[in-house]
Parts: C-alpha cells; sequence; structure tokens
C-alpha cells in the first residue's frame, strides 16, 4: 500500500531540483527526488494501531496527446515517517500550485484535496478549481475506499506538471470528501503509477499519458528510494530518494537491469515470484505465483502459509496478536538473511528492513505479514521494504519492470540526512496534450497500493 521529492546530492543531479516540474534536464531523462517522513516515537498502542491499518489497507487494495518536445526529468522524494511512506510534489493549474502526493505504483489515480474539503483535510494545502482557467469539471462522482477511510469528490481536467513536463487536460479527481486522518500535512494526495486498468477514475494515469505521448527519451521511469528506518537520529521528514522520469540514472547503480515482463494483462505492476529464500531455506512458493511492485506499500504481504514458513526458519519467533495480529515477532539480535528472485537475478533483502519496528530491547516486528488478494490479483506484495534494496525501473513497452544493484552513491544517501525537499514550481521543458478519452469505466477496483499506501501512510502520519 499503498493503494511514491529528495535531494539531489542522493542521485548526484542538481541540487535546485525538488519535486514539481523543473527545466533541469539530467543526462538521459527527467526524475523526481523522493523525500521520506519519519514518526515521532510512538508508543506499543500506536504501533498496533498502525501495523493493523496497514494490513487492513493492503486487503482492501488487492482484494477483493501531442509531443512538443521529447525530455526527461526527475522529482526528489521525502521519506516520511522512518520509511513508511514516500511522496514527491507536482503542481496543478492555471497558475501552478504546487502539491505534495504519495508516489504510488500500486494503484492509478491521481487525486488531490479540493478547497471545499473542510475540517477532515486538516491543515494540508488544497486545490481551489475556481482559481485555475484551465479547470475543467467532467461531472464523474469519484470514490475510492481504503481500510482505513474513504475520499469521495469528482472526476476533472486540468494542467499538471512535473518533473519540467506540463500536460494539459489530464484527468485527475478533485476530492471533497475525506475520511477523518486520511491525510496528514504536507501531503494533498496520491499519484498512482499503476497502469489505466486500475483508474477508478477511468482517466489515463499521468505517467502513462507522457509515455505514451513520445514525450520521454525513453518510455520508462525509475525509483531510488531511501533508508532510515535504523537510524536512531532519523527526522519525521528525511530526502528520500528520487523518481527518474524517461530515463535511468547510471550514477545510481550497478552492472545491468534485469529486466522481467509483466506476465499478464498490464495492471498493476506485477512479476512472477519464483523463490525466497530464508536463513538459506528455501521456502515453498507455488507455481504461477504473482507479486506487486508496490512503492505505495511500506512492508512485504502474502499468504498466511507462506509467511508462516518465513519465520520457522527464524529460531525464536512467534505470531503477533492483537493490533499486531497477521505479524510475527523475532528476537532483534537475529540477523536475518532473505533472498528473492522474479525468474532472472537474485536480490538480497537487508536485514534492516525485515525489521519493521522494535517492540522492545529484544523483540523486533517482522516486515513480513500475512494477507489475502482477491481472485485474479498477485497473492504477494513487495513494499518498500524490498524496494530499499534495489534500483527499480517500471518500463512502459515491452511492459516490464527491472532491478539493478544500488551504487555506492546511492547506498551513502541512506541515512545521510540533509535538507527535506519542498513543494516548488520549476519551468516547463516539454508539454503534452491529453487526448485520450473523457472518463471510461474502470474494468477493475481501486488499486490495492493506493488503498494500502495512503491509509496506511496516513496512519503512521498521524
Amino acid at each position: 500500500m499503498i493503494p511514491l521529492i529528495f535531494l539531489a546530492s542522493l542521485l548526484a543531479l542538481p541540487a535546485d531540483t525538488f519535486a514539481a516540474p523543473t527545466n533541469v534536464v539530467p543526462v538521459s531523462g527527467q526524475s523526481i527526488s523522493l523525500l521520506r517522513r519519519n514518526p515521532s516515537p510512538r508508543d506499543a498502542t500506536q504501533r498496533g494501531a498502525l501495523a493493523k491499518r496497514q494490513r487492513d489497507n493492503l486487503i482492501a487494495k488487492y482484494g477483493g496527446a501531442t509531443t512538443q518536445k521529447r525530455s526527461t526529468g526527475y522529482n526528489s522524494i521525502v521519506n516520511q515517517d522512518y520509511d513508511s511512506s514516500y511522496y514527491g510534489s507536482l503542481a496543478i493549474g492555471t497558475p501552478a500550485v504546487s502539491f505534495d502526493v504519495i508516489l504510488d505504483t500500486g494503484s492509478s489515480d491521481l487525486w488531490v484535496a479540493s478547497s471545499s474539503c473542510g475540517t477532515s483535510c486538516g491543515s494540508v494545502a488544497t486545490y481551489n478549481p475556481s482559481s485555475s482557467s484551465t479547470f475543467q469539471n467532467l461531472s464523474t462522482p469519484f470514490d475510492i475506499n481504503y481500510g482505513s477511510g474513504s475520499a469521495e469528490g469528482y472526476v476533472a481536467q486540468d494542467t499538471v506538471q512535473m518533473a519540467g513536463f506540463s500536460v494539459s487536460s489530464q484527468g485527475f479527481a478533485v476530492v471533497d470528501v475525506v475520511s477523518t486522518g486520511l491525510l496528514t500535512s504536507p501531503v494533498s494526495g496520491l499519484l498512482g503509477l499503476a497502469w489505466e486498468p486500475l483508474a477508478a477514475s477511468g482517466q489515463m494515469p499521468l505517467w502513462q499519458t507522457l509515455a505514451s505521448s513520445g514525450s520521454w527519451d525513453s518510455a520508462l521511469f525509475a525509483v531510488q528510494l531511501t533508508r532510515y528506518t535504523n537510524d536512531s537520529k532519523a527526522e519525521t521528514l528525511e530526502p528520500g530518494g528520487v523518481l527518474n522520469m524517461g530515463y535511468t540514472n547510471s550514477s545510481l547503480y550497478t552492472g545491468s537491469i534485469d529486466y522481467i515482463d509483466i506476465p499478464g494483462t498490464d495492471t498493476y505492476w506485477y512479476l512472477p515470484l519464483t523463490s525466497i529464500t530464508v536463513q538459506g531455506t528455501n521456502i515453498t512458493i507455488a507455481s504461477g505465483t504473482t507479486v506487486a511492485i508496490d512503492t505505495g506499500t511500506t512492508n512485504i504481504g502474502g499468504p498466511a502459509s507462506s509467511i508462516a514458513a518465513i519465520y520457522a526458519q527464524i529460531p525464536g519467533s512467534q505470531p503477533a496478536t492483537g493490533e499486531w495480529e497477521g505479524y510475527y515477532t523475532f528476537p532483534c539480535s537475529t540477523t536475518v538473511n532473505v533472498e528473492v528472485s522474479f525468474g532472472g537475478a537474485t536480490w538480497s533483502i537487508s536485514s534492516a528492513d525485515i525489521a519493521f519496528d522494535t517492540l522492545s530491547s529484544t523483540e523486533c516486528l517482522g516486515a513480513f505479514f500475512e494477507t489475502t488478494t482477491g481472485t485474479g490479483t498477485p497473492s504477494w506484495i513487495f513494499g518498500d521494504a524490498f524496494l530499499k534494496n534495489v534500483y527499480s525501473v517500471f518500463r512502459y513497452n515491452p511492459p516490464s519492470i527491472g532491478f539493478a544493484s544500488l551504487s555506492s552513491v546511492a547506498i551513502a544517501e541512506n541515512g545521510a540526512g540533509g535538507t527535506v525537499p519542498s513543494a516548488t514550481i520549476g519551468t516547463v521543458s516539454a508539454a503534452v496534450t491529453n487526448t485520450s478519452d473523457a472518463p471510461r469505466g474502470h474494468a477493475l477496483s481501486a488499486s490495492l497500493s493506493a488503498l494500502l499506501f495512503l491509509a496506511f501512510s496516513t496512519t503512521l502520519l498521524l
């Protein structure tokens, strides 16, 4: 979950480029820095509620144009609440107004809080349609439900800018009813980065508009996320990495990018899951098992039997109870070695990411947790606990996901601190007109990442 602004130093990219459009053009593409927000210390009850919300959100989420110029760009990411969520920024309207939004490869809708949202949106920045000369109300209802709440509004079109790109008549949702606590400042909404069939709004996602229009040098985007969960001095908000748009940043990875094609219909970003090894022991994975790759989910969810088999390899682990139900605990003194494969290379997950939380001086909460998903959806969801360990590339054609080993430059950004990117408006270097049809029916329910990520991340932000 779900149901996504960092500083240039970590990516060796210009430091004056943040979340919204910019005129800085990297060697082969544009990108968006990511920002991470870290939570203030929480007691056991708060942490338990957070864990439960993440699990509920994941179940809700997965259960049941003309091109003027080809270019590239990037958006700095913010790391929020000790690797709990990652957000970037974009700008909407004429004149443009910037907003921070969760970056979610597990969902496909862009939505932002409206100026008519009222007290439920708290102090977050809101979008005022009457202030934009390019706003168009499509008069189509929008409703999305998460494990921890819901958002309602209507579908509209306006000019949307991000990482130096401008898309006119981009479809998105204007939300004027939000469950209490669903949004926490400074985040004003969510940017879905999955495929159009998942969009509850029926609108083509922003990234897909750009990729299909030929605006990017390469029809792909890439993500690098930072780690602060094991940094005792981390702040609530830290530099979170970067979102590269239209190119891959070779300074952030080493070796080649290992691409695996999506094994079916373009909906979620998902792959075959062929192996999981824990402490040197292979975990049985059923043939045909698939896994969603979801920046909007903090941890890793899977079938109960598989999760039990994983923890059976970790001495001293046991099922958690109460708010922690579905999770497991294990001794913090244990170094847990996990490797996974999607049919190509094998990737390791840091022991620091296996420990989602510390419940006491000796007891840790594991990042792997039990979840159930609906028919036809991936049975596993790999979130940020995995993605912090690789440079991830999401390719438009052929539809595929690639991973590469992080470079020393990228690794050095973990726990490094620095200035947290803020939502800014830069210069547009490439403009596109969205020519996709106005609202079309969606074949699938609202994406898991949006649900999971928003619900969970907003919980973390409380």
